[in-house]
């Protein structure tokens, strides 16, 4: 069974020849672990492409998840210069703007200072990406390009085209779009995003209704490229944020509406929520979704994955619970393989698990640890 049959057969709740095991990783840790120049990698579309799929090879992953759009083609001939330092890189873009480029995070544009509700028009937003190279707005805007009556140009998806081009059949590629409510949050910042619902829900359900569309236009668009699977990125809709009431109000619909729409256009739908999510599985099942990504387990969530699996299992694929740091970044490799042996005994049974961090492998989680995870799927994971 190849890998990619493997994750399918788990999303689709069947059994496969074993547990499939795929980590989402952060950018920093492809570039302390990779020869690659970070102002390179964040700027050019084959160079994330090829890191994509070079760690996926190297830690024997069933699975690719692409998180970042793919960049515009001219988009080194818009820096100005670049100011090379000890801690970090910066990057002078020609339009004026920076962005700060550290040797192991994720690199950060410098933002003007964030709108208010009041300054925002449902009317003219649809989609805004936070990994963009000009941050929310999509870079034509941000560079002087005359924008294009297409919001996602054909270079948005280079990424997952070189990607799924090269692997074949060896490897599931899953992309990610962003949750209407994950990007009112960046819109309006995650403390002025949380008063805006309490101050004008009304607008905030417009905006998100126009968010719901792009994101759902985006989506279909990914599928089209050949993905089995599209991660919606709703981190922030825990129990740490909002109430089950909020959760009910101001996320299920609109990711739902997304679902729909990954599901019409063939593609598996699940979602990544960080935090705590216990006291929610049932509603975030009702958003129609294929699957649940992160769990995150206590101290860092209340995700209990015996309890998860028996109470949401039997309807949709689970995929993670893997302590992210206590385990996988501060922990000894018998912890982590330990760990890793639970997980499979908790979620196994009856197929529907992928094997996975909980959120995603931080820059210097030793490559010995992701790679004893492998170790312990291939040994105790089979059917």
């Amino acid at each position: 069974m190849s890998s990619r049959e493997r994750v399918i057969a788990a999303m689709n709740l069947a059994h496969a020849d074993r547990v499939p095991f795929m980590c989402q990783l952060s950018m920093g840790h492809y570039f302390v672990n990779l020869d690659i120049d970070p102002v390179e990698y964040w700027t050019t579309s084959e160079v994330l492409a090829d890191a994509f799929i070079a760690l996926a090879r190297r830690y024997d992953f069933d699975g690719i998840l692409i998180n970042l759009p793919g960049r515009h083609p001219d988009a080194q001939n818009w820096i100005d210069r670049v100011e090379r330092g000890d801690g970090q890189d910066v990057i002078h873009w020609k339009n004026g703007t920076r962005c700060l480029v550290p040797p192991d995070d994720l690199p950060m544009h410098v933002e003007p200072s964030k709108p208010t509700l009041a300054d925002l028009d449902p009317e003219t937003l649809y989609y805004e990406d936070p990994h963009t190279l000009g941050g929310l707005k999509t870079p034509p805007f941000h560079y002087g390009l005359e924008p294009t009556d297409d919001h996602f140009p054909d270079y948005s998806f280079d990424i997952i085209e070189r990607v799924v081009s090269q692997v074949g059949e060896q490897f599931s590629v899953h992309s990610e779009i962003f949750s209407p409510f994950t990007q009112l949050m960046e819109r309006l910042s995650y403390e002025g995003g949380l008063m805006a619902l309490l101050d004008d829900p009304g607008k905030c359900k417009a905006i998100l209704s126009r968010f719901a569309a792009g994101a759902a236009d985006l989506a279909t668009r990914q599928a089209a490229r050949g993905v089995d699977a599209i991660l919606i990125s709703s981190a922030f809709a825990g129990a740490g944020f909002i109430s089950k009431q909020f959760y009910e109000d101001f996320v299920l619909p609109y990711e739902a509406v997304v679902v729909e729409a990954i599901k019409k256009a063939g593609a598996k739908a699940y979602v990544h929520s960080c935090g705590a999510i216990g006291d929610r599985l049932e509603l975030m099942r009702a958003t129609g979704i294929d699957g649940l990504d992160t769990m995150d387990p206590p101290p860092l969530g209340d995700t209990d994955l015996a309890d998860a699996k028996e109470r949401i299992g039997n309807e949709m694929f689970l995929k993670g619970n893997m302590d992210s740091v206590n385990i996988l970044l501060h922990g000894t490799i018998g912890q982590v393989r330990t760990n890793a042996k639970e997980k499979l005994d908790a979620a196994m049974e009856k197929g529907g698990y992928i094997l996975s961090s909980a959120c995603s492998v931080a820059p210097r989680v030793p490559p010995e640890h992701i790679m004893a995870i492998g170790e312990v799927v291939a040994e105790c994971g089979v059917y």
